[in-house]
């Protein structure tokens, strides 16, 4: 219950300016949060952890932003549609 109440906190609004609040700072809340868990255990590889569970998530909600448009999609995110394709393979989000 309580990673959802966080999850939702990080997606709330800054309330003064009404705009969304940076996805720099989120990401700091959440690894902060990430290694306020880790109760002194020591990790390696966090670079390609969050990568892999950032990718999917920004792949598949980016699509269906575009109404899974690959084209419009592709450059949104910046990538060639062949690297895009390869991506919704590797995800298996077709």
């Amino acid at each position: 219950m309580e990673s959802k109440l966080r999850s939702a906190k990080v997606l709330e609004f800054d309330s003064m300016k009404q705009k969304p609040i940076p996805l720099s700072a989120q990401v700091n809340e959440a690894v902060d949060y990430y290694f306020s868990q880790l109760n002194g255990d020591e990790i390696c590889g966090l670079h390609a952890m969050v990568i892999s569970e950032v990718e999917k998530p920004l792949i598949e909600t980016t699509l269906a932003y575009c109404g899974q448009n690959q084209t419009k999609a592709s450059k949104l995110l910046g990538l060639s549609r062949s690297t895009l394709r390869k991506k919704i393979a590797l995800y298996d989000l077709s």
